[in-house]
């Protein structure tokens, strides 16, 4: 680390009464690796925002290799030398990885594209770092972590010299993280310095050289990361000390629901459960690992009554199940949907609206066609309460919290179920995808004593530590299919990263 290439000083935003960013001052060398850690909102995004142009600050200054970067401007970032690597890609399917790389570096006024000499550069660079990528394949047809290859390459491409990492490894199987990694070393070793932003402390002391956290808006500590302890960040991030909670082993109860080699397809014809075979019984955590796109998705909506099989049973308590979300939530069954913002709120309403949005036609909510609006507002109170939903209110609109709070709030409603109730069954789907350490051990606690109240409980993460911590039993799914389940002592990190990457299908193949 010879000098000095970004400097933060005295980094301000406010959003209305919010104050996301204050007075935030950071800098970084060259040939570093800064880790940024904080509780969801606790202004990381807004940080990064602002530095990639996005935002503009409301006081501050930021300056880069020596000159003053101008605010709101993504086109002068880049040109400076400033990439990001999205946590959800930002490439399109259709088209080749050359393509991808090249969009947006040429004039629309060039006569020609200069693909040669571009595919010429491409491959240099992939060498170089380790970034190996067929450069004439479809986007679409790529693993999750050569995707992610492709994304780097993008940013290297465009002369990234400063590139932020935005929860590199989410989607990613051990065996693509432990890749990452080797990159990420041959990239610093060239110089490069690195803003790395993971929930995921374990990779943050492995892979940082120092670790700056935020809390509440403010940086409140910059460490070392030789020395530090997951401990001492986790209460740095939180401002208390965090236990993760352990499982309770126990005898499970009877079976609550069966999946009988359920077939399934999407509207074009394409297969996404292909003879799926599953129990989970009363008082039990099963567990799909997978790399996203393998199915998970499918069988998540199969057991809340949003996708029709195309053949095979699904029962709920011995009873036949059909593609009816109303049936399935009166049965008692719990859903946290995947995607927060596209499907587990809708943001435009308030949080008491979202609060009852599931069971809003149910007698408790409705009578006479007609909203009660006044148990709508104390149910939603309680769920605030109950679950820490921190807002300004039950009144401001859902797409104002962050993702922690947005998450406790879809928890809060699929667990109350009424009159103190435990869900029949529950579906997990990534419940703590991109959650500080604080909310992931409030989600796990809450989990488990649902567990431990007799609910069914089907948990579907890409997070191994979650997965190891949680589950009785394991199974992975992968093209559809899903391994058969076993105690998650019969399991090892490596043996699912291999399944989760195919080796265990190609076995039972052969």
């Amino acid at each position: 680390m010879e000098s000095t290439v970004l400097t933060l000083s005295g980094i301000t935003k406010r959003f209305g009464p919010l104050v996301a960013n204050d007075a935030v001052s950071l800098d970084l060398a060259r040939g570093e690796v800064l880790a940024l850690l904080g509780e969801n909102g606790a202004g990381k995004s807004t940080l990064v925002s602002i530095l990639f142009g996005h935002y503009v600050a409301d006081e501050g200054s930021i300056t880069a290799f020596g000159a003053a970067l101008p605010g709101g401007d993504p086109a002068a970032a880049l040109a400076v030398g400033i990439g990001m690597v999205h946590q959800h890609f930002t490439l399109a399917d259709n088209l080749t990885v050359l393509d991808n790389i090249l969009i947006g570096t040429e004039s629309l006024w060039q006569p020609f594209s200069r693909r040669r000499a571009a595919q010429a550069r491409v491959r240099e660079i992939a060498g170089r770092f380790g970034l190996a990528v067929n450069t004439r394949a479809r986007v679409g047809e790529l693993s999750v972590g050569e995707r992610q290859r492709v994304e780097i390459l993008k940013a290297l491409y465009r002369g990234a010299r400063i590139l932020i990492l935005d929860e590199p490894t989410a989607v990613l199987t051990p065996q693509e993280s432990g890749d990452l990694f080797a990159t990420l070393r041959e990239l610093v070793t060239e110089g490069l310095s690195i803003i790395f932003i993971s929930h995921k402390l374990d990779e943050v002391l492995a892979v940082s050289d120092r670790i700056a956290v935020l809390r509440n808006g403010r940086l409140v500590a910059t460490r070392a990361a030789r020395g530090t302890t997951k401990g001492e960040l986790a209460e740095l991030m939180v401002g208390r000390a965090v236990v993760m909670p352990t499982r309770a082993r126990r005898a499970p109860g009877a079976a609550v629901v069966a999946v009988g080699a359920v077939h399934a397809r999407d509207v074009r014809g394409h297969a996404l459960l292909d003879g799926v075979d599953l129990t989970v019984a009363a008082g039990e955590i099963v567990a799909i690992a997978g790399v996203a796109g393998n199915g998970q998705q499918a069988l998540a909506e199969l057991l809340s009554g949003t996708l029709a099989p195309e053949r095979g049973t699904v029962t709920l308590a011995g009873r036949a199940m059909s593609a009816q979300p109303r049936a399935w939530i009166a049965a008692r069954v719990a859903r946290i949907p995947e995607d927060r913002h596209a499907v587990g709120v809708v943001g435009d309403l308030a949080v008491w609206e979202n609060a009852i949005a599931e069971r809003l036609r149910t007698r408790a909510f409705t009578r006479a066609g007609f909203v009660r609006r006044a148990a709508g507002r104390m149910h939603a109170q309680e769920v605030v309460r109950r679950f820490d939903v921190r807002c300004s209110g039950i009144d401001v609109p859902a797409r104002s919290l962050s993702g922690g709070n947005m998450q406790k709030l879809i928890l809060g409603r699929a667990l109350s179920v009424g009159a103190g109730a435990t869900p029949a069954f529950i579906v997990a789907d990534q419940p703590t995808w991109g959650l500080d350490i604080g909310a992931v051990a409030y989600v796990h606690q809450c989990l488990l004593d649902a567990a431990g109240a007799g609910a069914a409980v089907l948990l579907i993460s890409e997070d191994l530590d979650e997965i190891f911590a949680l589950a009785d039993r394991i199974g992975v799914m992968y093209h559809g299919r899903l391994s058969p389940l076993r105690p998650a002592e019969g399991w090892t990190l490596a043996a699912i990263g291999l399944a989760m990457a195919g080796a265990e299908e190609a076995a039972h193949a052969a």
